[in-house]
């Protein structure tokens, strides 16, 4: 590794990030059936498996063309974000800046390969039946036209909205509710991580 370029160790990282999104992701596809669930940790981990047709942590956009839209949206953002992570490997930026962008790369680009190719190389059965790689007669979508697996799900305490809130109070709340995959985590981290402590570069 010691000889290898910043682009080539770069590439590699991006590379490891996507395979084990990929992994979990087809495990979790092939062996669960939409809403199953598994319990991880007691009461605030679980593995429960959704399909996103839209954007990160269940946010959708409606009709086929909101999907494709949002598609295209995400292979254009990570085709400048590629180019701008090229740039700053050229200009020698710091290691955690790399590292930072390399994990929103990743995250972007999971997601992508699912909206992009799920629907092609895998069924959809009805639960109880669980998902087949690359069934007989092809997939249940087009491309472009996938949805993107989620399954964590981290419902962490929940309770009920002061009664003075406006409009919610009273009703109840989980935190934390919504259900996102290993490319949503490393988007997030990612951008954690630079605001914290990588902010004095963008300066």
């Amino acid at each position: 590794m010691a000889n290898l370029s910043n682009n080539k160790k770069t590439i590699l990282l991006i590379i490891l990030l996507l395979v084990i999104d990929q992994v979990v992701k087809i495990w979790v596809k092939t062996t669960m059936y939409i809403g199953q669930e598994h319990v991880v940790f007691h009461d605030w981990f679980f593995i429960r498996f959704i399909e996103n047709p839209g954007a990160a942590f269940g946010a959708q956009l409606g009709g086929e063309y909101g999907k494709l839209i949002l598609s295209l949206f995400r292979i254009a953002a990570v085709s400048v974000l590629g180019w701008y992570l090229h740039r700053l490997i050229k200009r020698k930026a710091p290691t955690g800046v790399i590292v930072g962008f390399s994990l929103i790369l990743a995250g972007a680009l999971g997601n992508i390969i699912d909206s992009a190719f799920y629907g092609l190389i895998f069924s959809q059965p009805a639960p109880p039946e669980v998902a087949t790689l690359f069934p007989e007669g092809g997939g249940y979508g087009t491309f472009l036209h996938g949805e993107v697996v989620d399954m964590l799900y981290f419902p962490l305490f929940s309770g009920h909205y002061p009664e003075w809130f406006p409009w919610i109070g009273g009703h109840p709340f989980t935190f934390f509710s919504p259900i996102f995959n290993i490319a949503d985590s490393y988007i997030t981290i990612g951008v954690i991580y630079m605001l914290l402590f990588q902010r004095k570069f963008f300066k």
